[in-house]
């Protein structure tokens, strides 16, 4: 009987799997409408007070998604104030959804990543994750990958689809 040789593992195909760099701190969400009169007027002295009393420490060492969840017309300033009293204990504040966290900070670290290894070598984007990898962070690897690759594939080595070749 013949040896079963997994051709996969043999061959020089690079995995390039984006759940490798989701990030492992949490992901909270801060609703300023909790600190607005009837929960969508800003009145500044109220707003600033209820600021100051607010215990910041929850969020420390975390990734925080700014927003309102009323449709309350806000001053640009609002969120500026919030991130100010988020900034010595968050790791990163955006203004939006825990998606636009996890979006900026994967494009922060595919900025960072160092590419040259997959240099003339075929790729495949690993399209399944156990996490949610956002559709868009592809489109932002893929683009820095290309510079780099022979080729690109995506999904699975048994059922990828070409995405990129060479010329």
């Amino acid at each position: 009987m013949d040896e079963i040789v997994n051709r996969v593992a043999n061959s020089v195909l690079q995995v390039f799997d984006l759940e490798d760099y989701f990030p492992k701190e949490k992901i909270v969400e801060l609703d300023i409408s909790q600190w607005l009169f009837g929960g969508f007027i800003l009145k500044e002295t109220e707003f600033r007070d209820h600021l100051k009393q607010h215990d910041w420490s929850h969020y420390k060492d975390v990734y925080v998604a700014l927003f309102c969840s009323e449709e309350a017309i806000l001053p640009a300033w609002a969120y500026a104030l919030v991130s100010v009293y988020l900034e010595p204990f968050a790791l990163k504040v955006v203004n939006g959804t825990k998606k636009d966290v996890l979006l900026s900070v994967y494009q922060q670290t595919l900025e960072t990543l160092d590419y040259s290894s997959f240099q003339d070598k075929p790729i495949i984007l690993k399209g399944c994750s156990n996490k949610p990898v956002p559709q868009e962070v592809y489109v932002l690897a893929t683009q820095k990958l290309v510079p780099f690759a022979k080729s690109i594939m995506f999904g699975e080595a048994c059922s990828a689809v070409p995405l990129y070749k060479k010329k």
